[in-house]
């Protein structure tokens, strides 16, 4: 069996690393690659010990399996085997006409953002490991962006408080945003509706800030949960009475397949102190933050509104390390002596495929 990888179009990622094309040959699986795939993510094609550097389009109509970070275009779709099958990030929930445009070209296909967020599929979660990324990635683009120290410093010209930083939302990458603050030494405060994220921020040196009457959902995957009107009126409020407190806001919050909810309102902006940072990891769904605008970094009465969802692409290579095993993980749940075995009872398998009526 032949697995294909190619140059990402637009993101310097690279979808299969070196260090697995060993583990891959312990499935049979023998790696195809497009030249220069890896370049971007530093990684040189003599680097790929064992693979084969074949053109784009020989990739493309040789390979038995394609891993992408991002879907081929519905162009390239044509060139690729009618027997192949196809895993990347397709985010049905945020495009709708993902699913029709593969079942109408025939393309069989697996989406990695669709694996169910369970312990027993932890280690291919990649939306936990790209989450991961950006949490770290937010504080830092945050902190050289501030005009202030983070940490408390005392000198002999005079001492630096300690910068407040507020995170809106708890799941992996506010808690890797949490930590990475306190390491930079900064005060940090989280806003969560999960009462059960409590301790693991408190573990990590955050304050959690309480809005009471939440609405808890432990099987959301990760996600928020929509909360009433009356909650949400709270929670705007104490948002507000930190918000313009606070030197860095990081805001992460996402309802799956919905528009991100509004955390931080225009009003709330306005008060902030002039020079402060807002990093929003939600902004490709509309952002937390009202005045968000994706992939551009406005100011707003001195304060500067960073929308980016896609900062694990500034990290590129321990972002395709990480990519690279959770494809690597997903694979040994179907694939045995080289040959694909797709059991749809296993709840991982069923729940990344977006073409089941292709397997028929």
């Amino acid at each position: 069996m032949k697995l294909g990888i190619v140059k990402e179009s637009r993101d310097p990622r690279v979808a299969i690393v070196p260090d697995t094309l060993s583990k891959l040959s312990a499935l049979s699986v023998s790696v195809i690659m497009e030249a220069g795939a890896g370049d971007e993510s530093f990684f040189s094609d003599n680097d790929y010990v064992g693979a084969t550097v074949l053109s784009r389009d020989e990739v493309l109509k040789q390979a038995d399996i394609i891993v992408t970070f991002n879907p081929l275009s519905q162009e390239e779709w044509k060139l690729v085997n009618q027997n192949a099958i196809m895993i990347s990030q397709f985010a049905p929930f945020a495009d709708a006409e993902a699913v029709p445009s593969l079942l109408k070209e025939g393309k069989k296909a697996f989406s990695m953002d669709m694996i169910p967020r369970t312990t027993l599929a932890q280690s291919m979660d990649v939306l936990s490991s790209m989450a991961s990324i950006a949490g770290y990635q937010a504080v830092l683009v945050a902190a050289a962006k501030l005009p202030r120290y983070l940490p408390m410093l005392i000198t002999a010209a005079g001492s630096i408080k300690p910068s407040k930083v507020l995170i809106l939302g708890a799941g992996v990458a506010g808690l890797q945003a949490i930590a990475t603050a306190k390491r930079l030494g900064a005060i940090v405060e989280v806003f969560d509706t999960r009462m059960a994220v409590k301790e693991e921020v408190q573990s990590l040196g955050g304050k959690f800030i309480e809005v009471e009457g939440a609405k808890d959902d432990k099987s959301a995957g990760g996600y928020a949960v929509e909360q009433t009107e009356e909650f949400l009126a709270r929670q705007r409020a104490e948002v507000q009475a930190r918000a313009i407190k606070s030197d860095i806001i990081i805001t992460t919050a996402q309802v799956r397949g919905r528009k991100a909810p509004i955390l931080l309102e225009k009003e709330t902006v306005n008060q902030m102190r002039a020079g402060s940072v807002i990093i929003d990891l939600a902004s490709s769904t509309g952002g937390n933050c009202e005045l968000s605008k994706d992939n551009e970094t406005i100011v707003v009465n001195g304060v500067t509104i960073i929308g980016n969802s896609q900062l694990p692409a500034q990290m590129p290579q321990d972002a395709s390390f990480l990519y690279s095993n959770n494809v690597l993980n997903f694979l040994k749940t179907m694939v045995r002596e080289g040959t694909l075995h797709a059991d749809f009872n296993n709840e991982i398998i069923k729940g990344a495929c977006i073409t089941p009526e292709l397997f028929v």
